[in-house]
């Protein structure tokens, strides 16, 4: 299955939690492609002790999943585009929803 993740949120243990579910949902065989948005461009800003985002986010990364960073969101937040998160725009939103067979948000 092809799955979407839309993560719009900069709440530490929630984006933690969807990129943990992004990496259990592809070692049960499905694609996933997660599209951070609004606040969710934080992410690879939001490590703490406990909820290890860009660990969560490197194993996506490495089992094949994607990760892509709204364009305009990024300069909102005063943020670029990395080798992780690398810049989109809402074409590339519209095409995960469009292609992914279930889209989840966080």
């Amino acid at each position: 299955m092809k799955i979407g993740t839309i993560i719009y949120s900069n709440d530490a243990e929630t984006v933690w939690n969807a990129f943990r579910f992004g990496n259990y949902a592809m070692k049960e065989g499905d694609s996933v492609a997660t599209f951070l948005i609004a606040k969710g461009v934080e992410s690879e800003t939001l490590d703490t002790d406990t909820f290890k985002i860009t660990e969560q986010m490197h194993s996506l990364i490495e089992g094949g999943g994607t990760i892509s960073a709204c364009e305009t969101c990024l300069a909102i937040h005063h943020l670029g585009g990395s080798e992780l998160c690398p810049i989109s725009t809402l074409t590339d939103l519209h095409a995960i929803v469009k292609e992914s067979d279930k889209i989840i948000t966080f």
